[in-house]
């Protein structure tokens, strides 16, 4: 028989490996050229196939085993890769194995299948070897290749292939807004708010060295299956650690196998867990933040999140405490500050400032506006009420029993305060009429002789009048008590009048009226004597009679 031994790289942790480094150490021929051996061996109870007759072909092309003993390599062949369904089952199969440079082995397998599931594996092959030595020989240290695949390259040091960094030999390997992450065997180009969970650097990439004792027992279980009695159970590979998956993987158990899953808000690329930016698909209604496997939603300022963490809603601030000095009205976004009437707001938008309204016009109030916070009020001088908001109305204190006018005095209400005159007012000559008492009037006798060119009778008037009144007014008007025939009557100022503030115009033959011609101001007092000329033309007759007026003139315009 062909007796080898030898090595072969198998994959590394990362699926990358050497093209081939074979390393025979002996190869011996104790037998002829041509052998034939016959194997047998029984398989029960088992229905399941899992792999084609194109993959074990593609499996020993892979990775030739060296075997001790045909049997041994078909019995390698069964528990390590073949299992077959009696049910579908080819009755013949070719098993054509090439070992480099040293063996040929065909084979002739036949399948026997009962109504019982059971089948036996009959195979006969022929071992044809290429060289007949009696002695071992070693190959040329020249024949070992040190090849690796793309994105590798051969470690002298520790002899084996190592990763190439792109990102470091390739300049701008990755354009635009993209980030360069090497990757085994190569280099991804992502987005630079992706974030990557890396996985460490396996420590070597050692070799795969397929177990082939001949003694190791048959198990009747597919891979991913333990042996239990009768039947065959799932195997945890994430529990009992038998996995590949990564640091940055979950290690997710299934039947007969597992897989290795990234954690929520990564994606799988290629061995790498790459962050998977949520912010590109629009999850948030105002901004959102990617984070390492996450993603956060943030809203503008006058906004919360809502209870779904994507949408915003508006903030009541008013509710909340908005710097409103007065007044807080809410609306979409933000808020408004207002005051009350009387106050404006302030430049910052939140405070309110007294408004001062007596400031805004001379108008505000007749005589005097006075500002308060919030509001204004008006007053009136001494002597006056005010009526409504803003007039000012006289008050008559000779009404009011407020004036303090003596026994002997009659009160005289004047704008602003009154005055108290004496209840008998006539002056030599003139003496007061008994019979005429209620009318204060004054009467000169006429055998006093100087009466002659005197008035016969005096009547006193009073009125008050305000400053700065309109001209020309009609302020006071004068007529005849009495009428005679064929007397004619004329109007004059007699005296009281030294700067023509006053002239009288006469209406008819019995009235006449006092005009003021020019605008006066008080306080002032003016007496007037109005005189009233009557004449009798046929019988040679004249007298006349005056009307003492007293004209008092406010301090105001009201």
């Amino acid at each position: 028989m062909l007796s080898c031994s030898g090595h072969h790289m198998g994959e590394t942790e990362h699926g990358k490996q050497p093209i081939h480094s074979l390393n025979w150490d002996t190869c011996t021929h104790d037998i002829p050229i041509l052998s034939i051996t016959v194997c047998a061996i029984v398989k029960l109870n088992f229905s399941l196939a899992l792999l084609s007759f194109s993959q074990i072909l593609e499996y020993h092309f892979a990775s030739p085993p060296c075997v001790v003993g045909l049997c041994q390599y078909i019995y390698v062949l069964l528990t390590q890769v073949y299992v077959c369904d009696c049910d579908r089952v080819t009755p013949q199969h070719l098993f054509v194995c090439l070992l480099p440079a040293l063996c040929l082995f065909v084979c002739l397998c036949v399948f026997m299948c009962s109504m019982r599931r059971t089948f036996v594996l009959l195979c006969v092959c022929v071992s044809l070897s290429l060289f007949h030595h009696t002695k071992s020989q070693s190959p040329p240290e020249g024949d070992s290749l040190m090849e690796c695949t793309d994105g590798y390259e051969w470690d002298v040091e520790s002899q084996h292939c190592k990763d190439i960094n792109e990102c470091q030999t390739i300049v701008e390997a990755c354009q635009g807004e993209m980030k360069c992450f090497n990757h085994y065997g190569g280099y991804l180009c992502l987005p630079r708010s992706a974030s990557v969970i890396t996985a460490p650097e396996p420590s070597s990439q050692s070799v795969a060295i397929l177990p082939m004792e001949s003694n190791e027992a048959f198990s009747p279980c597919p891979v991913g299956y333990d042996a239990q009695g009768e039947g065959c159970v799932d195997m945890d590979e994430c529990v009992l650690d038998l996995h590949d998956c990564q640091p940055s993987q979950q290690c997710v158990n299934t039947v007969g196998t597992y897989s290795c899953q990234c954690p929520d808000g990564y994606s799988k690329i290629g061995i790498e867990c790459v962050d998977i930016d949520e912010c590109r698909y629009r999850y948030c209604q105002h901004r959102c933040v990617n984070v390492p496997g996450s993603f956060s939603c943030e809203c503008e300022p006058a906004f919360q999140l809502a209870g779904n963490n994507h949408s915003c809603v508006d903030v009541n601030e008013c509710e909340m405490g908005a710097p409103c000095q007065q007044k807080c009205y809410n609306t979409y976004g933000t808020f408004l500050c207002r005051c009350e009437p009387g106050y404006e707001l302030g430049p910052d938008g939140h405070s309110c400032n007294d408004v001062d309204e007596c400031s805004y016009s001379s108008y505000m109030c007749q005589f005097q506006c006075v500002n308060d916070p919030g509001r204004f009020s008006c007053i009136c001088p001494e002597g006056y009420q005010l009526q409504g908001t803003r007039l000012c109305q006289d008050v008559n204190e000779c009404e009011t029993d407020k004036d303090q006018c003596g026994e002997g005095q009659t009160c005289i209400n004047i704008h602003g305060g009154y005055q108290c005159t004496d209840s008998n007012l006539c002056r030599e000559p003139y003496v007061l009429t008994r019979a005429l008492l209620s009318d204060n009037r004054c009467v000169c006798p006429v055998i006093k002789p100087e009466c002659r060119d005197l008035p016969f009778s005096i009547v006193h008037r009073y009125m008050s009048i305000t400053s700065e009144r309109s001209v020309p007014s009609d302020i006071f008007q004068i007529q005849a008590t009495r009428v005679y025939p064929g007397v004619y009557n004329t109007f004059r100022i007699r005296s009281g009048d030294h700067n023509g503030e006053f002239y009288i115009r006469q209406m008819n033959n019995i009235s006449a009226v006092l005009v003021l011609a020019r605008a006066v101001t008080g306080p002032i007092e003016y007496t007037l004597d109005l005189e009233m000329v009557s004449v009798n033309p046929l019988i040679s007759y004249q007298t006349s009679s005056a009307l003492r007026l007293s004209v008092f003139v406010g301090p105001y315009t009201f």
